[in-house]
């Protein structure tokens, strides 16, 4: 077994297991190079592109899992709804669902339907060629996900969405469920086609209230991982002041916390009973190594009371960072520095 695995298990291992939120691309100028003339949708369901994009950081800083390259809008693509990556902006929906009717026309497509063939094909690609280290299939969280459909795109507060919780509280259960399955059966065909562990991305759960998570959010990101049969992270920007609750009654293996909270107050938050992932604060990669280096040895160091502790940033590499830099941190995870 892996040690990343084992971390995520409870097991003790030998050295801290590594890896990086959005490693996949990013900041490699070969993974630029690749990427030349096609779109990011396009190269998300290209499998041997996809493929090869998961498995260049693997080559290069030695990190303890891959992740799948994709996008979370991607299952909402496969679904048939209509959307583009814009450059500089992100996803962009021609039909912003915002409605009770837009709800219900979107919620008539049924999630099993999803055709992962591409998707499958790339894990397949991937896990040929990556042996015994791990693959984390990965999706986005139904508020992100709803965030940005009820928006239109991204969003500094995420207004409408939030407003629908409680304008509308049958309309936006019936999206959040639904957005819940679409979720669930896009981890459940990574799962089937090699993946060893999944994680479940919310990206602006942050701009929630505590109450409003657990009244509105908590279940249906429950659902989208519960009894899923393989190891779980569910990961949140800007959680502090729910965390606790980012582990699902128990449906998580793992809570990724995000570089705000030192991490020793976060498991003490968690509990001794749960892994923890993270957190580097990625604004530090742009800081000299020895500032790096040891903010790296702080981490580690407080990471030390959990249960099992992965090694990550508190979100994901910046697109400016020197690769050199993360390559290092693989190294001094793994004793070598």
């Amino acid at each position: 077994m892996s040690d990343l695995l084992r971390a995520l298990a409870g097991e003790s291992v030998e050295r801290t297991p590594v890896w990086f939120m959005r490693q996949a691309g990013r900041s490699l100028p070969e993974y630029r190079e690749l990427r030349v003339g096609t779109r990011m949708l396009d190269a998300c369901l290209t499998p041997d592109l996809a493929a090869e994009i998961t498995l260049q950081p693997v080559r290069r800083h030695g990190v303890d899992a891959a992740v799948f390259f994709s996008d979370i809008v991607i299952p909402l693509r496969l679904a048939g709804v209509e959307v583009e990556i814009e450059p500089g902006r992100g996803p962009v929906f021609a039909n912003p669902v915002r409605t009770a009717d837009d709800v219900a026309r979107i919620t008539a497509i049924d999630p099993a339907d999803l055709d992962g063939t591409a998707i499958a094909e790339a894990v397949r690609i991937v896990t040929a060629e990556l042996g015994e280290t791990p693959l984390i299939g990965f999706a986005g969280a139904p508020f992100t996900l709803a965030a940005y459909l009820i928006e239109g795109g991204p969003s500094k507060e995420h207004l409408r969405a939030r407003a629908m919780m409680h304008a509308d509280p049958e309309s936006w259960d019936r999206l959040a469920g639904w957005l819940s399955r679409i979720s669930r059966r896009f981890l459940e065909i990574q799962r089937d086609a090699g993946a060893s562990v999944v994680q479940l991305f919310d990206s602006w759960a942050g701009s929630l209230s505590p109450a409003d998570y657990r009244a509105h959010i908590a279940q249906h990101s429950h659902a989208a991982l519960d009894g899923i049969g393989l190891p779980s992270i569910h990961f949140g920007v800007g959680t502090g002041p729910f965390l606790g609750d980012m582990r699902l009654d128990g449906g998580a293996s793992a809570v990724g916390v995000d570089w705000r909270m030192p991490l020793d107050e976060a498991i003490a938050v968690l509990g001794p009973d749960v892994a923890v992932q993270g957190n580097i604060d990625p604004a530090l990669l742009q800081a000299p190594w020895p500032v790096l280096e040891a903010h790296v040895r702080d981490v580690i160091a407080r990471g030390r009371g959990a249960k099992g502790h992965i090694l990550n940033l508190g979100h994901g590499v910046p697109p400016e960072t020197d690769p050199d830099q993360l390559t290092r941190i693989v190294r001094l995870a793994h004793g070598e520095l």
